[in-house]
């Protein structure tokens, strides 16, 4: 999907929030903002990302899995 591939790159640099890659991603996602929700859960349950929740941001945080994890 074109979409995860964007997020991918995205998350290559580090932690980075649902808020924070939707405006990275611009309107991609602004029809509904369950959508990329949404898509980082499925990548998260596919195992493409890793998720947490964040107590110091107090949100959910995604990061790309790398080779050595």
């Amino acid at each position: 999907m074109k979409i995860e591939r964007q997020i991918m790159s995205l998350l290559i640099h580090g932690k980075k929030t649902a808020t924070e890659l939707s405006i990275s991603l611009g309107n991609e996602y602004s029809r509904c903002p369950d959508d990329l929700a949404r898509v980082l859960n499925q990548m998260r349950k596919k195992g493409l990302i890793h998720g947490e929740f964040s107590n110091e941001r107090s949100t959910w945080v995604f990061w790309v899995i790398s080779k050595e994890d």
